[in-house]
C-alpha cells in the first residue's frame, strides 16, 4: 500500500514503521524514513517554490535583451561566452548576475508565501573544463543568495541544470544541440561539481536540497547509466542533511515506485507544461484544468515524496523564444526544427507577451483558474515550484507579476480547483 498523504491512518503507520520495518515495501520506508538533519519538512508542509530561472543559466526567452544585443548564432551560454569572448561576456555576465536577483527578491518571495527557490546552475560555474568558452563568477553569487535566502527563512534546493556534454540538447542545459552526456567522462566530471556543491554548501542552514542533474533526456539516454549516476549521486550526498532530488528523466511521474530500495531522502522531481505538444495547445481551460488535476492525482500515488518542481500558467508557446532563438510557436504553425514543423491552431498576435497588466479578459482568467488549479493539483502530493520567478515578457511565466496582479491566490494555502 501507498500513503499519499499524512492522514491520521498514515501518521499511525509511519509511527510504527520502527517494529513493522521489515514487513513493509522498501518504497514505503523510503519515502517516510526521515533523517534528524534534514532543514525542511518534506512530506508534512507543502513545498512552496520558485524557479530563479535565467539567472545563472542564460535562457533566450527569460532575458531576450541579453541575447538581442548578440549575434544571431548565439542560441545558448556556450554561444554567447565563444562569440563574445572571455572579457566581454564576463563583463556581460556580471552586470546581469549582479541585478537580475537581488536580496530584497527574497523578501518579496517571503511575503507572498514562498518557502523554497529552486537555484538553477551550471557545471561550468563550479566546476569548470578546461578548454571550454564559459566565464566563472555565478558561483560566487549563488553563495550570496543562499545567505539572502536564509535571512528570509526560505529553503533553497541547488539544482544542477547543466551537465557536461548536455543531458538534453536543450539551450537550458548551457549548449544546445546533441546530447553527449554519459560519453566519455562526462558523467564522473558531473558527479566532481556534485561533490563540490555538497562540500562548499550542504551544510549552509538555507540548503535543503540537491538536485543531481535537471531534466536528463530518458528516451535519448542509457536509462541503465542514468540510474546508476542517481544512485551513485545518492551515495556521495546521503548523510549531508539535504534531500537528495532527481529528475524522472522524461520516464513518467510513476516510473521511479520500484526504484530506490533501500535509499532514503529522496525527493522525485517532475515537471508539468501543458505547452509543448500540439494535443496540449489545442485544450481549453477545462481540458487543461482536468489534466492537471489528473497529473496531481498520480503525483499523490508515488512511494517517494512527489513535487512538480517546474511549471507555469502558460497555455501557449507563445512567449519569444521559449523553444529556443529565432525558433516560432506550434501554437501558430511557424514551429520548424530539424524539419519538424508544426500546423496553425491559433494566432500568438498579442498573445501572453509582454506584462500582466496586458492580458485580456479572457485570458487574465484563464491564467487565473490554470494557476489555482495546478497549485491545488500539485499539493495532493508533496509541493511545487513555479518556473520561474521572473522574466523579461512572458507573463504567464512571470510569478512575481502574477502574485501583483492577482492571478495567483494569497494565501498559497486557499488555491482549488481540483
Amino acid at each position: 500500500m501507498v500513503f499519499s498523504h499524512f492522514s491520521s491512518t498514515a501518521v499511525a503507520a509511519v509511527a510504527l514503521l520502527a517494529s513493522f520495518g521489515d514487513a513493509l515495501p522498501a518504497g514505503i520506508m523510503s519515502k517516510f524514513k526521515r533523517d534528524d538533519s534534514l532543514k525542511f519538512s518534506f512530506g508534512s508542509e507543502k513545498v512552496r517554490g520558485v524557479n530563479l530561472g535565467g539567472w545563472f543559466v542564460l535562457e533566450p526567452w527569460i532575458t531576450p535583451s541579453i541575447f538581442e544585443a548578440t549575434p544571431g548564432n548565439v542560441v545558448d551560454e556556450y554561444t554567447f561566452c565563444a562569440t563574445l569572448g572571455s572579457a566581454e561576456a564576463s563583463k556581460r555576465l556580471q552586470s546581469h548576475w549582479s541585478s537580475w536577483i537581488t536580496e530584497g527578491d527574497f523578501a518579496e518571495m517571503k511575503g507572498y508565501g514562498i518557502n523554497m527557490v529552486r537555484v538553477p546552475i551550471g557545471y561550468w560555474s563550479v566546476s569548470p573544463i578546461n578548454g571550454e568558452p564559459y566565464v566563472q563568477g555565478a558561483y560566487d553569487w549563488l553563495g550570496k543568495s543562499l545567505d539572502w535566502a536564509n535571512s528570509q527563512g526560505i529553503k533553497v534546493m541547488i539544482d544542477l541544470h547543466g551537465a557536461p556534454g548536455s543531458q538534453n540538447g536543450f539551450d537550458n542545459s548551457g549548449r544546445k544541440g546533441s546530447i553527449d552526456w554519459t560519453q566519455g567522462n562526462t558523467v564522473s566530471q558531473t558527479h566532481t561539481a556534485l561533490n563540490k556543491i555538497r562540500d562548499d554548501h550542504a551544510s549552509h542552514p538555507a540548503v535543503a536540497a540537491i538536485e543531481l542533474v535537471n531534466e536528463p533526456m530518458g528516451p535519448s539516454l542509457d536509462m541503465d547509466t542514468v540510474r546508476q549516476f542517481y544512485m551513485d549521486g545518492w551515495g556521495a550526498l546521503k548523510g549531508s542533511g539535504v534531500a537528495i532530488t532527481f529528475h524522472d528523466a522524461f520516464e513518467g511521474v510513476n516510473s521511479w515506485n520500484n526504484w530506490g530500495s533501500g535509499m532514503w531522502n529522496l525527493l522525485l522531481d517532475t515537471h508539468h507544461y501543458e505547452v509543448f505538444d500540439s494535443g496540449s495547445l489545442q485544450m481549453g481551460i477545462s481540458e487543461h484544468v482536468s489534466t492537471a488535476c489528473g497529473f496531481g492525482s498520480s503525483m499523490a500515488t508515488n512511494n517517494k515524496w512527489t513535487i512538480a518542481g517546474e511549471w507555469s500558467g502558460a497555455m501557449t508557446d507563445c512567449a519569444q523564444w521559449l523553444n529556443g532563438r529565432g525558433v516560432g510557436a506550434r501554437f501558430d504553425g511557424t514551429y520548424n526544427v530539424n524539419g519538424q514543423g508544426s500546423s496553425y491552431i491559433g494566432s500568438c498576435d498579442g498573445k501572453y507577451s509582454g506584462s500582466v497588466s496586458g492580458l485580456g479578459d479572457a485570458d487574465y482568467q484563464n491564467i487565473k483558474t490554470f494557476i489555482s488549479a495546478q497549485i491545488s493539483a500539485f499539493e495532493k502530493a508533496d509541493g511545487w515550484i513555479f518556473w520561474c520567478w521572473k522574466n523579461e515578457a512572458a507573463p504567464e511565466w512571470h510569478f512575481k507579476d502574477l502574485v501583483a496582479g492577482g492571478l495567483v491566490p494569497q494565501p498559497l494555502s486557499s488555491a482549488g480547483g481540483c
